[in-house]
């Protein structure tokens, strides 16, 4: 069924559902519905996100808590038939624990990531690995009217794609979770047909709760005082969950903070190869960051999995260091944030100069391109005027103060405006 005929059956039967569900949620409507009919047949209706185990069966756990309590048995013959993956939001029937049984039993599928279990989307899915990787082709605007200015200019200069592999790099104290609040922000206004993940790796506690009430998202996170074996779970619970969405065709933004705390986690987690890098880097701990991070793809089929990560710079750790340096290069767009800018309290704290994306000219009109060019050109002359070499902070300043007399990108982009200053 499509979501419209699903909306008007459950306007049908009464059932209670969000507002404003979109394909994109399919499972928050199909959920309600299931759950009205298995109370009419007093029948238990089990719901969670599935584990599969390296024996074959798996269970299905609660995404709102870790505790494992009220976790549901799938056996390995439920996960063959219906071709389950590790990470599917799964609903069915379930029986209670029979004599000496610990766990609740899933007895009948009955929704697969909002879908029938028998139907042609989920006989056919195809599996991620499997798709084919093109450029990103289609823009996600950030802007959202005149502020804030951080949105305004990645889009100018640094724009972003649906399969975007993005790296924010920046000092700390540079703005980088206050930027990324900014674009969950503006991903969520201008594309609601988007799913928005945001993984929080080793963060502090207050910024987390500021997250979730912050993003109109699903937020993964752990804290800086858990094992580093929660942070490395937390991250694969992500891309796992985004993976899936993918696969039915949707398009998914994840934001990642920070692509270091995650090295460093694995760094901690895996066991020493024999090997070290500069830093006291295993060199296997970097597989599992770079497939994360190397996930990120358009896919020509359909779909597309957009990640945007945070990597830190300039903490006098070495290691951190290294860690940049193995991701340099892997991205097809960086964001680069500037300490100078952000000690003078200047926000965003961008450094232009440094900023760009890759094949541009995919994701730009050629209006737009034409001026962006121009800017870019105008930008080369200026780092090299004697002002720019005593405050190369100068021209950033100069930019945000044009930005704010207009109240769009397309006013700015006629480059008048800002070139009489």
């Amino acid at each position: 069924m499509s979501i419209e005929e699903l909306i008007k059956f459950a306007k049908k039967e009464k059932v209670d559902f969000p507002e404003n569900t979109d394909e994109a949620e399919r499972v928050s409507i199909v959920l309600p519905i299931l759950a009205h009919f298995a109370q009419k047949e007093d029948l238990l209706l089990g719901f969670g996100i599935l584990d599969i185990l390296n024996d074959g069966y798996g269970f299905l756990r609660n995404p709102d808590t870790e505790d494992n309590n009220d976790d549901i048995y799938v056996s390995q013959s439920q996960v063959r038939r219906f071709n389950l993956r590790q990470g599917d939001k799964v609903a069915g029937q379930v029986r209670q624990p029979k004599d000496k049984e610990r766990y609740y039993g899933l007895t009948k599928v009955e929704m697969v990531n909002g879908y029938d279990p028998e139907s042609s989307q989920m006989k056919q899915r195809p599996v991620f690995e499997k798709l084919t990787p093109i450029y990103p082709n289609e823009r996600l605007t950030l802007e959202t009217g005149n502020k804030p200015f951080s949105t305004r200019l990645i889009d100018i200069f640094s724009p972003i794609g649906k399969g975007q592999r993005a790296l924010i790099v920046a000092p700390p104290k540079a703005g980088k979770t206050i930027l990324l609040k900014d674009i969950a922000s503006g991903i969520t206004k201008n594309n609601p047909d988007v799913d928005l993940f945001v993984a929080l790796i080793g963060e502090r506690p207050e910024e987390v709760t500021d997250m979730k009430r912050s993003v109109e998202g699903k937020v993964f996170s752990s804290t800086f005082d858990e094992p580093v074996e929660d942070h490395c779970k937390t991250a694969e619970k992500a891309i796992i969950e985004a993976k899936r969405s993918v696969e039915s065709g949707k398009d998914v933004v994840v934001l990642l903070d920070s692509l270091t705390r995650l090295a460093r986690a694995h760094n901690l987690n895996t066991q020493s190869s024999g090997r070290t890098l500069s830093g006291g880097m295993d060199p296997l701990a970097l597989y599992p960051p770079k497939q994360f991070f190397g996930a990120a793809r358009n896919f020509e089929e359909n779909g597309s999995l957009t990640i945007i990560a945070t990597c830190l710079v300039d903490t006098g750790s070495r290691l951190d260091d290294l860690i940049y340096e193995e991701f340099k290069g892997t991205g097809n767009m960086e964001l680069h944030l500037d300490r100078r800018l952000s000690e003078q309290r200047v926000w965003p704290a961008i450094e232009i100069s440094k900023s760009g994306t890759r094949n541009e000219a995919n994701l730009l009109d050629e209006y737009t391109l034409k001026q962006v060019t121009l800017l870019r050109r105008m930008i080369a002359l200026s780092n090299s005027h004697s002002d720019a070499a005593t405050d190369p902070t100068a021209l950033t300043q100069k930019i945000l103060k044009a930005m704010g007399k207009t109240s769009s990108n397309s006013d700015f982009l006629k480059v008048e405006s800002w070139i009489k200053d």
